[in-house]
């Protein structure tokens, strides 16, 4: 075979027959799959062999690639409610490939692709109710919290990018059920871990105000600076929301900004039901969302968003010389953490020009729905118990009460992995005050009520199994 990175007169064929896998795959995320695909033999052979050192035949690589995705979890698939997955919605898997073909560089001027992601920016903003002056696409909710947090440090300790942190005892606020992303982004902003102030949660697993109120007033009276509060916007663990207006009434009398992680729930607040939930967001100096959770489209796809289009320049900006500046124009490596930025915009702007706002707002709505139906049947079955509180977003934590059972804490790690194997189902477990409970998240359009019935069912089938009685490998 001729030493060369071009696909020559292969190149047709392989686009056609990589359509043709996508095609199939698409078809098969459309309804569930009765069980996983198993890796075979042959498959793990085929991905312990070393470098190659001459090329082979694209169809055939092609086909091995679809192998490997085939026999991988695929949080596309409408059963799939473990973690908070995403659902590779079909116009943002056409427009990565537009994008990543043509390869553009976000980190200066790109012409139209900035352009096109100020819009999308905009559109966002606009879709989530928040009045962003600026903002920017970035890989992921732990990237876009780095973001804002490092705005609010400069806001807070002006000078700090250049003389660092040695003479300040800096403090960040959060509820006690934040994402560990802002325990990370302590750490790497030089705050230290101990900087987190694990605020405490009400009976609805939302920050109390007059607990945050305390521990700033505490910290300034020894001499520490108060940095940011941030407001979780549906938490991993239940998905609650902060009561963010009580939050910016507190951070606004303290002169403190405020950050609403809302990397999982914040597309929540475009659904009329749910929209009271995020009442104050538009009073946030930043938000962060995960488009590619709850807004469908395929991984990276998160933004961060801002009230005051200086603060990201302050923080991040450079005067470097291999860096043009036309007309004081900013770059996009002036705001934000990256240089090397692919277009993430594509996917979102394609998907909202595509389906437009009010389908999105609808399939969040009847994700919601889901989970509310799913917390009436398991609360009104008799082997199911469920937290005090309905589900505020799309997360239903809910345990099998196996009668006789003495470690319902043991039984229920049996079930989530008894459903993981079956395959029908995928779940995944949570601890919940010191409480082993099956946790699922539905955040894909794809779901229906079915799947939420056949979820309870499944769950009580293998939870009724004798502890030593599993069911057969699939």
């Amino acid at each position: 075979m001729k030493d060369s990175l071009s696909l020559g007169a292969s190149r047709e064929a392989a686009l056609e027959h990589a359509a043709a896998l996508v095609a199939h795959a698409w078809r098969d995320f459309d309804s569930p799959r009765e069980s996983e695909t198993e890796i075979s033999e042959l498959l793990i052979n085929e991905l312990r062999k070393p470098l190659p050192e001459q090329g082979s035949d694209v169809i055939e690589s092609l086909d091995a690639a679809g192998d490997v995705l085939d026999a991988s979890l695929a949080q596309s698939r409408p059963r799939y409610l473990a973690y908070i997955g995403s659902s590779g919605l079909e116009i943002g898997a056409l427009a990565d490939l537009l994008a990543h073909s043509y390869d553009i560089n976000l980190a200066l001027d790109a012409r139209a692709a900035t352009r096109l992601e100020a819009q999308t920016i905009g559109w966002l903003a606009d879709f989530l109710g928040f009045p962003a002056r600026l903002g920017s696409f970035t890989s992921g909710g732990t990237i876009s919290n780095i973001t804002a947090l490092a705005a609010a440090r400069e806001r807070a300790l002006p000078g700090s990018r250049t003389t660092g942190l040695s003479d300040t005892r800096p403090a960040i606020y959060c509820s006690a059920e934040a994402h560990y992303s802002i325990t990370r982004a302590a750490e790497l902003l030089g705050f230290g871990r101990n900087a987190v102030r694990d605020i405490p949660i009400d009976e609805q697993r939302r920050m109390q105000p007059e607990a945050l109120r305390a521990a700033i007033a505490l910290d300034l009276a020894n001499g520490v600076t108060p940095v940011a509060v941030i407001a979780t916007a549906g938490t991993t663990l239940t998905g609650s929301v902060d009561p963010i207006a009580a939050l910016a009434d507190i951070c606004e009398s303290f002169g403190i900004w405020l950050h609403v992680d809302g990397a999982y729930g914040l597309p929540a607040a475009s659904a009329p039901l749910t929209a009271p939930l995020f009442a104050g967001l538009s009073r946030a100096d930043s938000v962060s969302v995960d488009a590619h959770k709850w807004m469908f489209v395929p991984k990276a796809c998160s933004a961060v968003l801002v009230r005051d289009a200086r603060t990201l320049a302050r923080t991040f900006a450079h005067d470097e010389a291999y860096i043009p500046h036309e007309d004081d124009e900013l770059n996009a490596v002036d705001i934000t953490l990256e240089y090397s930025r692919p277009l993430r915009a594509m996917k979102l702007w394609l998907a909202l020009r595509v389906h437009g706002a009010q389908a999105f707002r609808a399939a969040i709505a009847d994700n919601c729905e889901q989970a509310q139906h799913l917390y009436r049947s398991a609360k009104a079955h008799p082997r199911f118990e469920v937290l005090a509180s309905p589900p505020q977003l799309s997360i239903v934590p809910f345990r099998h009460v196996l009668p006789g059972c003495t470690d319902l804490d043991a039984h229920n790690l049996d079930v989530c992995a008894r459903m993981q194997r079956d395959g029908r189902v995928y779940i995944s477990p949570a601890t919940i005050d010191g409480q082993v409970w099956l946790r699922p998240c539905f955040t894909n359009f794809r779901t229906t009520m079915a799947d939420v019935d056949i979820t309870l069912k499944i769950a009580d089938e293998l939870g009724c199994i004798g502890p030593h009685d599993h069911p057969p490998t699939k």
